[in-house]
């Protein structure tokens, strides 16, 4: 999930808001929000309004804080909409599940807009009890790593750019498989893992990444 969510960051930094003067509005073409640990629409709506920027108050009651976000949004006419940690549907009721699928839909159907829900594989099973997101979203799955030329090649890469003065030959079997083994294959624990390693091995003045190295990492994020 954390890969997940390091990506939707990057797209959306890659869309940044633009203020168009002659609206005198600014667009917005991006929006990401997080579905919160329970699926609450009041805390949902509040999440959406304090990422659009929008003064608003939280204890205000949940059709109030609808009508704003959605003048909010009409006004800043977004392409898309980003939904994280969706399989924090999961984490209520049937009856709530049922009630954040329904106000995902409404705001689909409402902006006429693109809407991404992004998650881990049980954000599929949340989607599966409506027909109508079933039909309405195709999941598409970030393949992990496995050991291969592509994998040692990406090691190799890393080794290029990172600041040690020694090598390390990352792209060897054992390091391969330890950083396999401890990333469980995501693209962005291995960036942490190998940076983090990086890191130790500079302030021990060894200048180089070893089996011990990762390990010592590996272990603080255990």
């Amino acid at each position: 999930a954390n890969q997940q969510t390091k990506i939707t960051a990057k797209f959306r930094r890659a869309h940044p808001n633009e203020f168009d003067e002659r609206r005198g509005v600014e667009r917005c073409p991006v929006v990401s929000v997080q579905m919160p640990p329970t699926p609450d629409q009041h805390r949902f709506y509040s999440a959406l309004l304090f990422e659009l920027g929008a003064p608003h108050n939280a204890a205000a009651g949940l059709a109030s804080l609808e009508r704003l976000a959605r003048d909010i949004l009409k006004r800043m006419s977004p392409q898309m909409l980003i939904v994280d940690e969706v399989h924090h549907l999961l984490a209520g009721t049937y009856r709530e599940q049922r009630a954040s699928l329904n106000l995902l839909k409404y705001l689909a159907n409402d902006l006429q807009i693109s809407m991404v829900l992004v998650g881990t594989r049980d954000a599929v099973l949340a989607l599966q009890t409506d027909p109508q997101m079933v039909s309405r979203y195709r999941p598409f799955e970030i393949p992990r790593w496995r050991e291969s030329d592509s994998l040692r090649r990406l090691l190799a890469a890393f080794e290029r750019v990172l600041p040690l003065r020694k090598p390390s030959d990352l792209s060897r079997r054992e390091i391969v498989q330890y950083v396999l083994e401890a990333s469980g294959g995501l693209t962005g624990a291995i960036s942490t893992i190998l940076n983090d390693a990086a890191e130790l091995s500079i302030r021990n003045g060894d200048e180089f990444i070893g089996i011990s190295h990762l390990e010592r990492v590996a272990r603080e994020h255990a």
